[in-house]
């Protein structure tokens, strides 16, 4: 059976209502969720305009405020506009989703349909500092309604009454079905360390065993075990901004004599309640104030642009294996071994049978 939860938003002048059966649009690596709304329109005031929809895909890179001095740190990546009323060519089949919203607007319901180009960046929102203001920095989908004469013309002045917006968020589906996870082994100073992973792919909030396999033919006891998760987030639209930055960080207290292997599993999980004031950090696009979680691996496909996706995140585990180090000269006699391991984070698409309506 089908279920939809239904979102809405009115033009401020009350003449259009946008309806939307859902806001997180799932991208399959090979298609994409198409986008199927329904816009409320009064034609009683529109006199020689028009009502036209679009979807579009921008990267905001700057704050809102700079925007009313003329400075636009905006930049659309990707739009598509059709036009509502008077009907024209815009004629899409009718599906479920439809047939729910257009019994939710009336008779003054008309329905639309876009299609999400597969090349084009999911939702990703870098996470503001406390003094930041507006809409923050990344990448996000916008579905727009309003009332003008022509549908993007550079003279035309559309006022704010005469719109209703809703953000979408384009997400990254996760396969049931994931490949071997990865391993690496390490020699440094007679000591063998490997370091490996059940399965290929992880998902938010799940635990991640570490497996690992100490060999000890050193003089050195091993001590402790560290293990950390880095995100590294490359801006590739505008510039060559690359940083990298640590979600977790563990440490274990495993001893190894010298002579001696061990094997032991580390268990950790990267969560974003354990990093809310790191700014910039890169999440998963974010709808208002819901909750997110950290932005998940971005997938590339063979011959895609990557200037086109913006934003591109990886995860990098590393497990750094840390002996002797004792006595007074301390540190300076430490031997450390470090593996480091890929990580494929994402999020694992999850259906409810749910049914709300819901005004925002």
């Amino acid at each position: 059976f089908c279920f939809f939860r239904v979102y809405k938003k009115t033009s401020g002048n009350g003449q259009l209502t946008l309806y939307l059966g859902k806001r997180d649009y799932v991208d399959h690596v090979d298609s994409v969720e198409c986008v199927e709304g329904v816009v409320k329109i009064d034609p009683a005031d529109l006199g020689d305009k028009k009502v036209w929809v679009h979807l579009v895909c921008a990267f905001r890179y700057g704050r809102d405020d700079l925007d009313v001095i003329g400075l636009s740190f905006r930049k659309d990546i990707w739009i598509k506009c059709v036009q509502l009323y008077p009907a024209a060519d815009h004629k899409p089949a009718i599906a479920p989703m439809h047939t729910t919203l257009l019994t939710k607007a009336g008779e003054q319901g008309h329905a639309f349909t876009f299609d999400i180009p597969t090349n084009l960046p999911c939702s990703v929102t870098l996470q503001p500092g406390d003094e930041d203001k507006g809409k923050p920095c990344g990448v996000d989908f916008e579905v727009k309604a309003y009332v003008a004469k022509e549908a993007d013309d550079p003279d035309e002045k559309v006022d704010k009454k005469d719109t209703c917006r809703l953000v979408i968020r384009k997400i990254q589906f996760a396969p049931d079905k994931t490949g071997a996870g990865p391993k690496q082994e390490v020699n440094k100073g007679s000591i063998t360390l490997e370091a490996s992973m059940d399965k290929e792919i992880y998902y938010h909030g799940e635990e991640i065993p570490i497996k690992i396999k100490i060999k000890n033919d050193s003089n050195k006891p091993v001590n402790k075990v560290k293990v950390s998760i880095d995100q590294t987030t490359d801006v590739v639209l505008y510039s060559a901004d690359k940083y990298t930055k640590n979600v977790l960080c563990e440490e274990f207290s495993e001893n190894v004599e010298p002579g001696a292997s061990h094997s032991t599993t580390l268990t950790v999980t990267p969560l974003l309640a354990n990093n809310k004031e790191k700014r910039g950090l890169a999440l998963d696009g974010r709808l208002k104030d819901e909750d997110t979680n950290l932005a998940s691996t971005t997938v590339l496909r063979a011959g895609m642009d990557k200037e086109v996706l913006g934003i591109l995140v990886s995860y990098k585990i590393k497990v750094n294996l840390v002996a002797g180090g004792g006595g007074l000269l301390g540190g300076l006699t430490a031997t450390d071994v470090v593996a480091e391991l890929p990580l494929y984070y994402t999020l694992h698409i999850l259906l409810k049978n749910l049914f709300q309506f819901t005004s925002k």
